[in-house]
């Protein structure tokens, strides 16, 4: 959520912006480890035999998500690249998806079902507070200029 409020014609706005109650990249480790922590979970819980790794795809996208949250907390002079590179992750993660229904229409396990829906909504999400979080720090940009 972000506060603003006009002050004498002069915006003033939170420094850092949040997204339910988390900061950006502690919800993209946030998004990343629920999607590892799913990925491992469908992987255990699929009934192939031998066990299909692409059961535990959720996990392979969210590792990266994970790992660029945490790169993003520890160095604060590189924030940017990291968030943008973590919104070429959600991406995928929204594309691919999309991209499984298209071709295939929707799977017979509901275990599939279930990741695809997972990637696609996290994925979403994450995208949704990107861009807000962008949106926020031009506009704390553009109130400084003034």
């Amino acid at each position: 959520m972000r506060i603003i409020t006009e002050t004498g014609g002069r915006l003033d706005m939170d420094e850092e912006f949040t997204f339910v109650g988390l900061t950006v990249p502690k919800f993209a480790m946030a998004s990343g480890g629920l999607l590892v922590a799913w990925g491992i979970i469908a992987y255990l819980m699929q009934s192939a035999d031998p066990p299909s790794i692409t059961a535990a795809i959720p996990a392979f996208v969210g590792f990266p998500m994970l790992g660029l949250g945490v790169m993003a907390e520890r160095d604060n002079e590189n924030l940017r690249h990291y968030m943008h590179a973590a919104m070429i992750v959600a991406l995928a993660m929204v594309m691919m998806p999309i991209g499984m229904f298209w071709s295939m229409g929707v799977p017979d396990s509901s275990l599939t079902l279930a990741s695809l829906l997972a990637l696609l909504l996290i994925g979403a999400t994450f995208i949704f507070a990107g861009i807000r979080s962008f949106r926020h720090a031009r506009m704390l940009r553009e109130s400084d200029v003034k």
